[in-house]
């Protein structure tokens, strides 16, 4: 009788082409990875009015914040009182009544009900469907916070401090309508960036000949993409302040860029780390594995010839 032909084996992909598609995907994945996160922060960490104003609110001691702080005051005081209050000796009494201010609890309460109020004032604005309109912000509760907080002090005089309501302007509309725009973007970045890298490094490991080594190089990409954001949010530190007015530039610009950016380079770094270990680890089971390996099969080979061995005792017993 003839022989019964053997059924063809399933046709499977070539390593190399499995392993060029796999490199391609992972590529894809780790390139996402750090705008997946930039996204992310700033779609949900800078919207957020409690996380602003908690951020924030340690700014309230710092003393670069407290100088530019009172000179602002400082200022707006002097120009509000009219040229018949100013003088050689108003200037530095004035400024020197501000810097007090900052020194008391009452200036950190205004700074978190301030910043509260103009973060509170934009997101309305930035998420509004109506035509783009100037940004204003109401100072009367800002003033009736620290007249309490005054009263509560027994500081003279505190109870008489009138609370009129003054809209001081914050955007124009045009910078509404360009943030507007940005925030649609990021809002629909800051979902499929990281659906689309999850998606192709799970696909980039399934894919590959070798899953091992996809892995490893999957944990290497992501400490790459996550140094490239510690530069990247660095460089735009930089950036930023040099885009500011020369008024606003100094060690309080850049302390408020660096209190907002904690959470982001925070998470930088822990990619660094997650990488670096996820790759640490697939070395080292690349390594250690077939050793472990040989070792187990050449224990289960000798546990037979052991047993052959016991007989002739079991004879002569």
């Amino acid at each position: 009788m003839p022989e019964p032909v053997p059924a063809p084996a399933p046709a499977t992909a070539p390593p190399r082409a499995r392993n060029a598609l796999s490199a391609v995907l992972l590529a894809l994945a780790c390139l996402l990875v750090p705008f997946a996160v930039l996204a992310s922060w700033a779609a949900h960490g800078l919207t957020d009015t409690g996380r602003w104003v908690r951020n924030l609110a340690p700014l309230a001691a710092d003393p670069h914040v407290r100088h530019a702080a009172a000179d602002a005051l400082g200022d707006g005081v002097l120009r509000a009182a009219g040229p018949g209050l100013r003088g050689p000796a108003a200037g530095p009494f004035v400024r020197d009544a501000a810097r007090s201010f900052t020194r008391t609890g009452a200036f950190a309460t205004a700074w978190d009900a301030s910043n509260r109020a103009v973060h509170t004032a934009v997101l309305r604005a930035v998420r509004a469907d109506a035509p783009p309109v100037p940004v204003t912000v109401d100072l009367a509760p800002v003033v009736d916070r620290v007249k309490r907080r005054l009263t509560e002090d027994n500081v003279p005089f505190a109870h008489r401090i009138p609370v009129t309501h003054t809209r001081v302007p914050v955007l124009a509309a045009g910078d509404v309508d360009r943030l507007r725009k940005g925030y649609r973007v990021l809002d629909t970045a800051a979902f499929w960036l990281p659906l689309a890298a999850a998606c192709f490094a799970v696909a980039g490991i399934a894919v590959a000949a070798c899953r091992r080594r996809a892995v490893t190089a999957l944990g290497l990409g992501t400490a790459l993409g996550g140094a490239l954001l510690v530069v990247a949010v660095a460089i735009g530190r930089r950036l930023t302040l040099a885009d500011l007015p020369v008024t606003l530039r100094g060690p309080a610009a850049g302390a408020v860029y660096d209190a907002l950016t904690a959470t982001l380079r925070t998470v930088s770094w822990l990619l660094c780390a997650l990488g670096l270990a996820v790759a640490l680890g697939g070395w080292l089971t690349a390594r250690c594995g077939p050793r472990i390996a040989a070792r187990r099969r050449a224990r289960a080979s000798a546990g037979p010839a052991a047993d052959p061995a016991q007989e002739p005792t079991r004879a002569r017993a």
